[in-house]
C-alpha cells in the first residue's frame, strides 16, 4: 500500500504518517462545547476528520477514534442556568443535535464519546493534576490550581508562541485567549457561587477546558498516541496547553502527529452570529439544500485551505453529485454480456492510482475528486458507444464505490416523493407514448419540466430527477 503523507502542525512539515502500533491508528478529535448546535464551520472540521478516518480504513488500518464533548465551562453553565435545567440535561440536547447532524452528513461514528462530567474522566483529571503537582508544574491561588508555563522549557513548540515576556505568576482564568495573552493557565477552577462543582482530592471546583482533553485522551488512547485533530483555531491556546499538561505529567511525547483544518468563510466573510451568516446543517436543509451537497462542498477544498461556503457552491455540488449518480444509474442499465475489456481495466486502474496519489498527498480531496470525475467522463463516453459490457459496468462501479468509501457522498441522493398529480402525469405520458400520441407526451414533459422535474428516457425505462 502506498505511503500517506500528512502535514504535521508540530514542525509545520508534510511527513509520512506511520502509526506507533502496526496496523492500528489511535486518533483524538476535539468535539463540540455543547452549549449550542454545531455550525457548518464546526462540521467542515468534522467532515475533514471523517475523510481522514475513512482513508485510513481504505488503506486497511484499524482506527480507534475518541471525540469528546465539553459539557462544563462558562458557556454551558450559563446556558443551563438560563434554561432552568441541570447541566447534564441541558447539554444532552446539543449532543443529540450533534449526532443528528453527523448522521445527516454521513459522518462515521467514533468509538468513544467521553463527556467532561463523566465521573471516570473527572477522576482522570484529578489524577493528572496530582501528577503535575508532584513534578512541580503547578501552584495554587484563590482556590484554583494553575500550570506554570515557565516550568516547561518546550512550551510553545506547537503554536510557536513567544513566552519570553511572560512574567512569573501572571495568569489567565479564561479558557479562550490569543497568543498575545499567553499566561499561566488554569487547570482546576475553584468553586464559585451558582456554578457546578465537584469535591475532589485536589479540592472543590471544576476542570479547566484544556485539562479535559488531556485526561480523556490519555485515559482512552494511552500516554502517547498517533494523531490529534481539530480546527486551526485550537492550535493556541487549547492544543498548546494540552501538550504542556500531558508531557509535564508523563515526561513522554503526548501526540505524534497534529492535524488542523482551516477556517470556513461564508460568502467571502468570516462567519459570526452578529453578521447573521452562521448556519447550522439544519438551517441549510430547511432551505431545501441536500445533505450530500453540504457534505460535498465541505470536503471539496483541501483541508489546509480556507473554504468559501456559498449557496452557488451548494448548487454546483448538487450538480456534481447528480453527474456521478446518473453515471451509476446508467451502469445499472447495461445488459450486454461480457467481461471487462483491457481498456476498461486500464482506465479503472489509472483512475484509482490517481485518486490514491492525491489522497496520499496530504488528503488532497480536490485532486482526488478530479480523478473520479475523469473516470466518470471516460465511462460516459464508453457508454455512448453501446459497446460496454456488464463486466465493464461492474469494473467502473467498483472503482467509483471504492473511491466513495472515502468521500461518502455519492449514490445517496434523497428519494423524490411525488404527489399524486405528478405521478399521474408520468403514467399518462407513458400511456400516450404507447399509443404513439407524441404530442400529448411532449406536453406532459414540458409541464413536468416547468415543475423542475426532468424525465430521461432510457432503454431500461423512464427515469426522473429534480433539476
Amino acid at each position: 500500500m502506498s505511503q500517506l503523507n500528512l502535514t504535521n502542525t508540530l514542525g509545520g512539515k508534510v511527513e509520512p504518517f506511520e502509526p506507533i502500533e502496526d496496523g492500528h491508528v489511535r486518533m483524538y478529535s476535539c468535539g463540540l462545547t455543547v452549549y449550542n448546535r454545531g455550525h457548518i464551520g464546526n462540521f467542515r472540521t468534522f467532515v475533514s476528520q471523517d475523510i481522514l478516518r475513512r482513508y485510513l480504513e481504505y488503506k486497511g488500518l484499524e482506527v480507534t477514534q475518541v471525540m469528546n464533548f465539553t459539557d462544563v465551562d462558562d458557556k454551558t453553565i450559563n446556558g443551563a442556568r438560563e434554561a432552568g435545567l441541570g447541566l447534564r440535561e441541558y447539554t444532552q440536547t446539543f449532543i443529540d443535535y450533534f449526532f443528528e447532524d453527523c448522521e445527516t452528513l454521513n459522518i462515521q461514528r467514533a468509538e468513544h464519546y467521553p463527556r467532561a462530567t463523566d465521573p471516570e474522566y473527572l477522576d482522570a483529571m484529578v489524577e493528572l493534576v496530582q501528577k503535575l503537582e508532584a513534578r512541580g508544574h503547578t501552584y495554587k491561588t484563590e482556590g484554583s490550581i494553575y500550570f506554570k508555563v515557565d516550568s516547561l522549557p518546550e512550551y510553545g513548540k506547537l503554536s510557536k508562541v513567544d513566552v519570553a515576556g511572560i512574567q512569573s505568576g501572571a495568569r489567565v482564568d479564561s479558557d479562550e485567549y490569543d497568543k498575545e495573552n499567553a499566561r499561566d493557565f488554569v487547570l482546576w477552577k475553584g468553586p464559585k457561587e451558582g456554578e457546578d462543582s465537584w469535591d475532589t482530592a485536589i479540592g472543590p471546583g471544576r476542570p479547566g477546558w484544556h485539562l479535559e482533553c488531556s485526561a480523556m485522551g490519555m485515559k482512552i488512547l494511552g500516554e502517547t498516541f498517533d494523531l490529534h485533530a481539530g480546527g486551526v483555531d485550537l492550535v493556541f491556546p487549547h492544543h498548546e496547553n494540552e501538550i504542556a499538561q500531558s508531557e509535564g505529567a508523563t515526561g513522554k511525547p503526548f501526540v505524534k502527529h497534529w492535524m488542523h483544518t482551516e477556517f470556513l468563510l461564508v460568502e467571502g466573510a468570516k462567519m459570526s452570529k452578529s453578521k447573521g451568516n452562521q448556519f447550522t446543517v439544519k438551517d441549510l436543509i430547511d432551505e431545501g439544500y441536500s445533505a450530500m451537497a453540504i457534505r460535498y462542498l465541505l470536503m471539496s477544498v483541501y483541508y489546509r485551505q480556507q473554504l468559501n461556503f456559498t449557496r452557488d457552491g451548494l448548487d454546483q455540488a448538487a450538480t456534481a453529485i447528480r453527474r456521478v449518480d446518473d453515471f451509476l444509474a446508467r451502469l445499472g442499465e447495461v445488459t450486454r454480456d461480457g467481461d471487462a475489456s483491457d481498456e476498461t481495466q486500464e482506465a479503472v486502474a489509472a483512475g484509482l492510482k490517481r485518486f490514491e496519489t492525491a489522497m496520499d498527498d496530504d488528503l488532497n480531496t480536490s485532486a482526488a475528486l478530479a480523478a473520479l470525475f475523469d473516470l466518470v467522463k471516460g465511462g460516459n463516453t464508453a457508454l455512448s458507444s453501446s459497446t460496454v459490457t456488464q463486466g465493464d459496468a461492474a469494473a467502473f462501479r467498483e472503482a467509483i464505490e471504492r473511491m466513495n468509501s472515502v468521500f461518502g457522498v455519492f449514490g445517496r441522493s434523497e428519494k423524490l416523493t411525488l404527489d399524486e398529480e405528478v405521478e399521474k402525469l408520468i403514467r399518462e405520458r407513458k400511456d400516450a407514448r404507447a399509443k404513439r400520441d407524441f404530442a400529448r407526451a411532449d406536453e406532459i414533459r414540458a409541464e413536468l419540466d416547468a415543475r423542475q422535474i426532468v424525465l430521461e428516457d432510457t432503454p431500461a425505462g423512464t427515469r426522473w430527477r429534480r433539476k
